[in-house]
């Protein structure tokens, strides 16, 4: 139990009505968890607004209410009303949990891309290093030894504070999280102060009725992250650092290719080996050592050279760094499966027309024997997604095998038929292969020397969604079972 005073320490409230001399057994943003002595937070959501709930929790024993908007409820029940109720929800959890981010250093990174491989890049190099690291994303929560599968790439504001408090019992010293421009515009993020915050970079994404109006608006959500952090460490070769600059009030530094980055990378080299492929580059500014890394590409590059950057705050050694880039590898996020020394087979999560461009065209630049393109799309989502990526594909692969992702409630062949529209402005080569496993088993069969085999769209996911069910599915045990099969016979 806590003080209601003491929960409310860090927020600018007024009591509309009862007493603050409450203690306070819960605190709860869901109404089917309320409970007797609970103090409830009514957040506006997307879906439902937590004021309508006020009655209702009440009946169930609630005995304070922090609210937007004025309730009726009856007199012995507290009501604080505040500015902002999710602003709030982020206070009090982190009073509740006793503000366990001042027991961690805590790092942020936001951007549209490259926030996910770069949290295990830089955890990757701490551990090396003798420091515990959790991590908070888009794909998993991890907490010592337990992993918890993500709904949100930030969580709400309770979870944050809930997994940062079971991380200080874990005995970690600092956590890792991606900071997502949802995650900042409702405050999950706020309650405390970041040691250090991240920019990726910035494109036209999430803008939509349920995200961001605009791209404003977009970019605006952003650059809160850098008034939330005691250092911000920038991507100086974005077009839109300006923007993102604008207002902060952090310690700023940069990293990029451009000679006016603090941290820079030159003389990069393409790094191929035994269906393995890589990047190596060397260092220069703030820091001095040449780097290698088994993760193909550009974007590897600033995704490990941000990483760079912000171990340097915490006084990692060169040669700590140099061992753990080479071994870092990120779920499903250009992610290399070994089955043949004569072809690269690997899995990425790109599942839009974007993300897919983007990786093929890095990987063209090993010049592959063939590059293929294995993908589906998903069901009961835009037919435009389809087309674009089948177009894209097909410009950039040298042969696309047209396969079944999560297909949902429509049929797996109409969204083949949809992604063969976008194939057909090309001359691109294909073939349609309904099932996922076979269609995989065909890539493996037919791959030639020198190829470069993509899984695309399905990433660390592990699952096919049909018909409102989740069926397992991850590709490692496809591959491993094909493999499997192969020996047999």
């Amino acid at each position: 139990m806590k003080n209601l005073r003491d929960l409310l320490e860090d927020l600018e409230y007024q009591c509309i009505q009862g007493t603050l001399d409450k203690e306070i057994t819960a605190v709860i943003y869901d109404s089917r968890k309320a409970e007797k002595d609970g103090l409830f937070v009514c957040v506006k959501g997307a879906v439902s607004d937590g004021h309508s709930y006020a009655a209702e929790v009440v009946q169930k024993g609630v005995s304070v209410l922090v609210v937007q908007d004025l309730v009726q409820v009856s007199e012995n029940v507290t009501v604080i009303q505040v500015e902002d109720t999710r602003y709030a929800l982020a206070c009090i959890s982190a009073a509740w949990f006793g503000h366990p981010a001042e027991k961690l250093k805590t790092i942020g990174i936001t951007g549209t891309k490259g926030k996910t491989t770069t949290t295990y890049l830089i955890k990757s190099i701490l551990e090396n290093a003798g420091h515990k690291t959790g991590l908070i994303g888009t794909i998993e929560t991890i907490i010592g030894e337990e992993k918890i599968p993500s709904a949100n790439t930030t969580p709400e504001s309770y979870l944050i504070q809930e997994y940062f408090a079971k991380m200080v019992e874990a005995g970690c010293d600092s956590v890792v999280m991606e900071v997502s421009s949802q995650g900042l515009m409702l405050h999950r993020t706020s309650g405390f102060t970041f040691d250090i915050g991240i920019f990726t970079n910035i494109e036209p994404d999430h803008i939509g009725p349920n995200e961001h109006k605009d791209f404003d608006d977009y970019l605006h959500c952003k650059s809160m992250l850098f008034r939330q952090c005691k250092v911000g460490i920038f991507n100086g070769d974005d077009p839109h650092l300006e923007r993102i600059l604008e207002g902060h009030t952090c310690q700023a530094e940069t990293f990029g290719f451009s000679e006016k980055a603090d941290l820079r990378a030159g003389n990069t080299r393409l790094v191929t080996g035994k269906g393995t492929l890589g990047i190596a580059y060397d260092v220069k500014g703030l820091m001095d050592f040449p780097v290698e890394i088994d993760l193909p590409g550009k974007f590897s590059v600033y995704n490990s050279l941000t990483a760079i950057a912000v171990c340097r705050h915490f006084g990692v050694t060169v040669e700590n760094i140099q061992r753990a880039l080479k071994n870092a590898h990120v779920k499903g996020r250009i992610e290399m499966v070994k089955v043949s020394d004569d072809f690269t087979l690997m899995i990425d999560y790109a599942h839009n027309a974007m993300s897919l461009e983007s990786l093929l065209t890095t990987l063209k630049e090993y010049k592959p024997n063939r590059l293929v393109c294995l993908f589906g799309c998903g069901g009961n989502r835009s037919k435009i997604r389809r087309y674009e990526m089948g177009e894209v594909s097909g410009n950039l692969a040298d042969l696309t095998i047209i396969t079944s992702d999560n297909p949902r409630n429509e049929d797996p062949q109409a969204i083949i038929d949809d992604i063969k529209v976008g194939i057909g402005r090309t001359k691109g080569k294909y073939v349609e292969i309904i099932d996922r496993k076979e269609a995989i088993a065909y890539a493996i069969h037919h791959g030639q020397p020198g190829d470069i085999i993509v899984l695309a769209g399905k990433g660390h996911e592990d699952y096919q969604e049909i018909k409102g069910k989740k069926y397992p599915m991850d590709e490692r045990v496809l591959i491993r079972e094909i493999l499997e099969e192969d020996s047999r016979k």
